[in-house]
């Protein structure tokens, strides 16, 4: 599958759509309180849902003009000229402070002045309402909008004409500003906003409508990711993506919970209601659109709502924190509250599925033992440090276990597994049905310098047929390019854990900031390389990310193969000539004085192998293979008689031919290639596998693997100062030069020479 990075760009298929349509509105809210919108595509309205745990927190149900948290493709039209342009709706609300109170709903808005200064206007919704204070029809003509909180004609006109963003605020009855008091329970509320209609001239924009067609990669979602959005406008997203049929939807660790008085989870409720809303009504659209969902329930939860004795801990007692920014603490499998409450999560998604009418599938993501940055495991929280050995000395540094301490990781491991079974057998007595995914992320658990770690972290008890899918990540190893250990690493998980690739999933990305949007060719790469594996189905994660750099994929004819690893089949032997030209520009002034610019740093070879056709058998063979290499269309190797070797131009390899590099305790690989002289260095992309010997400070080591390109990829990084080295035979990459080939067999039995160019391709 093919993709590019989408930017906004005139030709973008477009349309038009009426302002403040109900699934392009958004929420947001301070940490501890939780809410939701979810629009109704059927009646034209949207509903607000909230969960109050402050006295002073407010809520905002939000329209922005710049519409930034889609797609490139999907956007709004940011247009800031809200003139000629009235908005109406009826407003319902219950658990909310009244509209005619002092508190009442108030309609922010952010923009500029008639100078161009940054301005904000408050605009009381009950001096625009018609009703009570909890039912009410609000009318709000945008060219004769006042601020205020009692109007008159003396009351300022709000400037119209520049405004950035809207959003109407939702607090509690008992609200008071800025207090950070809590209620003695979680309080509740919802507001429906419907009949919504924007008239008038101003009222119609235009936005980006592009739709890809189907394509078999799949997308990973996340509620803390989404939550701010409407699950319309989600599932519109991907749908329009050319994503199909399955979501892997990650339900998060921050924004699911009901949380108790003291702003903690409450393990006896699961579900806080602004999630259970959004996620009935995911799983709603997701069905009617021909979706299913796994649902991803991951054994952590961000560290402020996290009870201290649920959380893992160091040797010294310190938390197994995770480095996002706020935190989340890692939950122990040894501790059963924990265990039995995301039992409970699991079962409460189940049943969201089983009532959407999707087949119950659960995934339990990334469980493990955490192991922090000075690489201490959190094994020791209380409930666990009772099941090791008495006198166990404890792990300060997987990367040094005695063989006591190994057995410790086994038997944390048989916790684990325990702990991932009991969750699922949770969701099983809601839904006997259920698919069980297991999701392991491989660079943290199968590390080469701390090879006992899996014991822990990978345990046998996970064994097929323990879930019915193993699901397998690795987007470290992927963006960091260490393809031959990442390979070698989806492989020896599979082994260890018997599972089929008709039963395991791969999981591809992210992209973890915007700088780094480069990483999608090398994450699209290896979902590509998934599928043709075999793996039963891939995803890119996740659907945020996607949305943000504008990541594009489609189906489209498959690329002419631009090379072929095989060999050229004919001994063209001495005869065949051989030609390294540069491209340089030479331009004389009037004075007679030559300015050279040299285009190329390297050489590029060019071969012409008629004189070495050596019978008729040699042209029949040629003719045969300039066909499969469908002419001058793909690439191939060539053994060039006059330069072969890294041992001066033909001779025997040794370990100690070229220096590759030095290392600096980090760099795993380094590229092949042979100097010529004080100038020219070549890289070397094409080398024969047998003949390749590696040396680190003279020292022959067979601790490497050869990657694609002419890459030696370290086992281990070498220490700063060590002398990276290899020998070696290689080939060139070679195409034919012309498009056809013109031989007669009577010319040649004549004894005239045939010309048959080949060139050589560059590769990166």
């Amino acid at each position: 599958m093919r993709h590019w990075l989408t930017r906004d760009d005139p030709r973008l298929q477009r349309d038009v759509i009426k302002r403040f349509e109900p699934s392009h509105w958004t929420v947001d809210f301070p940490r501890g309180t939780m809410a939701c919108v979810v629009s109704h595509p059927e009646d034209n309205r949207l509903t607000a849902t909230a969960t109050f745990g402050r006295r002073g927190d407010l809520v905002g149900l939000i329209y922005t003009t710049i519409d930034s948290a889609v797609h490139v493709a999907h956007r709004r039209e940011p247009k800031s000229d809200y003139s000629r342009c009235t908005l109406r709706f009826r407003w319902r609300s219950s658990g909310l402070a009244a509209l005619d109170s002092i508190n009442g709903a108030t309609l922010t808005i952010e923009g500029r002045d008639q100078q161009g200064v940054e301005r904000t206007w408050y605009v009381r919704l009950w001096n625009y309402a018609v009703g009570s204070g909890t039912d009410a029809r609000i009318e709000l003509p945008f060219d004769d909008l006042k601020a205020g909180y009692q109007i008159d004609e003396n009351s300022e006109l709000v400037v119209v004409r520049d405004i950035r963003r809207m959003f109407i605020s939702l607090v509690p009855p008992d609200f008071e500003e800025k207090s950070s008091a809590r209620f003695a329970a979680t309080t509740e509320a919802e507001v429906e906003v419907s009949e919504i209609e924007c008239v008038g001239s101003g009222s119609v924009i235009a936005i980006n409508d592009a739709i890809v067609p189907e394509h078999k990669m799949r997308i990973c979602t996340a509620y803390d990711d989404a939550y701010h959005m409407t699950p319309e406008r989600v599932v519109d997203s991907l749908e329009r993506l050319g994503y199909r049929d399955l979501i892997n939807h990650y339900v998060g660790m921050s924004h699911f919970p009901a949380l108790g008085a003291d702003g903690l989870v409450d393990e006896t409720r699961t579900l806080c209601l602004p999630a259970r809303r959004w996620h009935e009504s995911f799983a709603a659209l997701a069905k009617a659109r021909g979706y299913e969902i796994i649902w991803s329930l991951s054994m952590e939860l961000l560290e402020e709502l996290c009870p201290e004795p649920w959380k893992q801990r160091a040797w010294n007692g310190e938390p197994a924190r995770t480095g996002w920014v706020p935190p989340s603490s890692l939950l122990s499998p040894a501790v059963a509250e924990p265990v039995a409450y995301l039992g409970r999560v699991a079962s409460a998604f189940m049943v969201i599925a089983q009532e959407a009418g999707l087949t119950p599938k659960l995934q339990i993501g990334e469980p493990w033992w955490w192991v922090k940055g000075d690489n201490a495991i959190c094994l020791y929280d209380p409930a666990a440090a009772a099941l090791w050995p008495a006198g166990h000395v404890p792990i300060k540094d997987v990367r040094n276990i005695s063989a006591e301490q190994a057995q410790v990781l086994d038997h944390a491991g048989a916790v684990l597994s325990a702990a991932t079974s009991a969750i699922v057998a949770a969701a099983r007595a809601i839904a006997p049905d259920v698919q069980s995914h297991i999701l392991t992320f491989l660079p943290s658990i199968m590390r080469e310098d701390a090879s006992e770690l899996l014991r822990a972290n990978l345990p046998l008890g996970w064994k097929a047929p323990a879930f019915d899918v193993l699901q397998l990540e690795d987007y470290d190893q992927v963006t960091a390019g260490s393809t031959v250990s990442r390979v070698r690493a989806l492989e020896a998980a599979r082994a260890r854990l018997g599972y089929d690739l008709d039963d395991c999933h791969f999981l591809a990305g992210f992209v973890s900031a915007p700088e780094l949007t480069h990483h999608w060719h090398a994450i699209m790469a290896a979902a590509n390389q998934a599928v043709d594996a075999g793996f039963c189905e891939v995803f890119l994660w996740a659907l945020p990310q996607v949305l943000r750099d504008g990541l594009t994929i489609f189906e489209g004819e498959k690329d002419v193969e631009a090379f072929r690893d095989v060999t050229f089949p004919l001994e063209v032997g001495n005869n065949a000539t051989v030609e390294p030209c540069f491209s340089t520009t030479i331009a004389t002034s009037p004075g007679g004085f030559e300015y050279r610019n040299v285009d190329w740093q390297q050489a590029r070879l060019r071969f012409d192998i008629g004189p070495g056709l050596r019978s008729i058998e040699d042209l029949q063979d040629l003719l045969a293979f300039f066909r499969s290499m469908r002419g001058n269309a793909t690439a191939f190797r060539f053994r060039d008689s006059t330069d072969y070797s890294s041992a001066g131009m033909t001779g025997r390899p040794g370990v100690s031919d070229v220096l590759l590099g030095i290392g600096n305790g980090k760099q795993l690989r380094f590229e092949l290639v042979k100097a010529y002289g004080d100038g020219e260095v070549r890289r070397i992309t094409r080398p024969v596998l047998g003949t390749i010997v590696v040396s680190l400070n003279g020292s022959a080591t067979n601790a490497w693997e050869l990657a694609d390109g002419g890459v030696i990829e370290l086992v281990e990084p070498p220490a700063a100062g060590v002398e990276v080295r290899a020998g070696f035979l290689f080939d060139v990459p070679v195409r034919f030069e012309e498009a056809s080939l013109r031989i007669s067999r009577k010319t040649y039995l004549a004894g005239e020479l045939a010309s048959v160019p080949l060139v050589e391709v560059r590769e990166a």
